[in-house]
Formats: structure tokens, C-alpha cells, sequence
């Protein structure tokens, strides 16, 4: 089963969050990717994290696991991540990055993330464990017919040809 890690990096006052607008789909979302081979969840959150902000990060806790019901996503497990260094800079697939804060998101922030964000803001002392229940075909025909162009350079992105544009 592939495997993606999701961060979420708050600033000091925990008012705003990090989050980057992709180049292969302007859309903003949290920080994140895919578990290489042989690496930990743990390990790739802060690879991802680094890759895609410039920020060199610390692990606070594990917030969540979220399990597929189809093949448009993957197990993705949402870390809550502090900075320990580093300075924020786009990166090959980071187009923008800016900390927003939690009562004013973007327009365009993906709304699955949205949901994993409440999430993290539960401070829930177990890590929390649900299905990926929004990320169904219908929803996915859905949203192709509100956004077309995103939703095909999305799918174009994950059959590996991703459109990096600047």
C-alpha cells in the first residue's frame, strides 16, 4: 500500500498555519508527500516538510491516520510539526507558501486538508483514526466538472506527468 504524509506547522501562537500553493495544481495545501521506500512515516514528514518549505522541522505528535477507500488517495498519516530551523522558500513543487491564519484560509485551500486541519486543532491525546471518506469518484467527477483544468493536471500529477508550471 503506498503510504503519504501530511504537516501541519502552526505558527508560535498557534493562530496561523503553513500552507503551500502546489505548482502542479494551484491549489493551497498542507505541506506533504509520499513515503519513500525504506523511510518511516516520521522521517518523510520531515523530508516533505523541509522539501517543500525550506523549514527544518521537529515532530510534536502523530495527529492522525486516514485510511483510502479507493485508489484517488493514499494512507496518509497527519503529523503536527514544529520549526527548529531553516528559512521558508518555495521549492521544485512549491509555486507560493504563506502562513494563514486559521479564521481567514484561502479560497482555494483543498478541502480535505481543511478537515485534517480541525482535526489537529482537537488536541486530541490519541492519534486519531478515520476513513477518507470524502475522497470518493463522485466527488471527484464533481469536482472535475466545477474545475476542470486543476482536476486534469491533478490526474496527469499522479499517473506521473506532472504540468510544473511557474
Amino acid at each position: 500500500m503506498k503510504k503519504s504524509v501530511s504537516t501541519i506547522i502552526f505558527d508560535e501562537k498557534r493562530q496561523s498555519v503553513l500552507l503551500i500553493k502546489r505548482r502542479d495544481v494551484a491549489a493551497w495545501v498542507l505541506p506533504g508527500g509520499g513515503v519513500d521506500e525504506n523511510e518511516t512515516s516520521d522521517a518523510a514528514a520531515v523530508r516533505e516538510a523541509f522539501e517543500e518549505t525550506g523549514l527544518q522541522v521537529a515532530i510534536i505528535r502523530k495527529v492522525a491516520e486516514y485510511t483510502p477507500l479507493n485508489k484517488l488517495a493514499h494512507f496518509t498519516s497527519l503529523y503536527e510539526c514544529k520549526q527548529t530551523g531553516g528559512k521558508l522558500s518555495t521549492g521544485s513543487e512549491t509555486r507560493d507558501l504563506a502562513f494563514f491564519p486559521i479564521k481567514n484560509l484561502p479560497k482555494k485551500f483543498f478541502f480535505i486538508h481543511e478537515d485534517w486541519l480541525a482535526d489537529a486543532l482537537l488536541e486530541s491525546p490519541d492519534v486519531i483514526s478515520k476513513p477518507l471518506s470524502k475522497v470518493t469518484y463522485f466527488a471527484f467527477v464533481r469536482y472535475l466538472l466545477c474545475h476542470p483544468f486543476d482536476t486534469i493536471r491533478f490526474a496527469l500529477s499522479r499517473l506521473g506527468f506532472p504540468i510544473n508550471s511557474g
